[in-house]
């Protein structure tokens, strides 16, 4: 069985987007049985071009990539999400999504690279979609499979303070 995970920020159009790039990414790579998903609250309705050049620059084909609502996961023909992880960033007065129901959640934030100096804006996506490919790479090396949805939410919240 597939497990999900559903990448929520406010807009989806840079966090979010790599955050489900990178699980993608990795998963694909190492062979795991997890798709991401990504959506916003309230989405921007454009993908910024900087975080699809740091995706692009680590190897990613991000054909198709779109910014999308949350509401295209609550339908019944929508996937069924095992794990919600939120990404935004509550220093910066942004509200997070809640989603409800009984998925595994975990807020893992970042900062938004989109208000870096406009000079420092690609080094600032590309350290972001770093920090966010290590925590893709931790949540899949957990033995997911084998984790009850208790175990998992403690893997996840430890996850959260590296």
């Amino acid at each position: 069985m597939t497990l999900n995970v559903l990448i929520l920020c406010t807009h989806n159009s840079a966090r979010s987007v790599l955050s489900e790039g990178m699980l993608n990414h990795w998963a694909q790579l190492l062979g795991k049985d997890v798709r991401a998903f990504s959506a916003g609250s309230a989405p921007s309705g454009r993908i910024n071009p900087r975080a699809l050049e740091a995706l692009q620059a680590a190897g990613m084909d991000t054909e198709g990539y779109r910014s999308k609502s949350w509401d295209e996961f609550t339908g019944d023909s929508a996937p069924q999400m095992h794990i919600v992880i939120t990404v935004c960033d509550s220093a910066a007065a942004e509200q997070c999504p809640y989603w409800p129901g009984s998925p595994v959640k975990v807020h893992w934030g970042y900062p938004d690279p989109s208000n870096a100096p406009e000079a420092g804006k690609a080094a600032a996506f590309e350290l972001t979609r770093k920090a966010i490919g290590y925590r893709m790479l931790q949540l899949l090396a957990l033995p997911l499979a084998e984790l009850g949805q208790a175990e998992l939410q403690a893997a996840l919240t430890r996850i959260s303070s590296n």
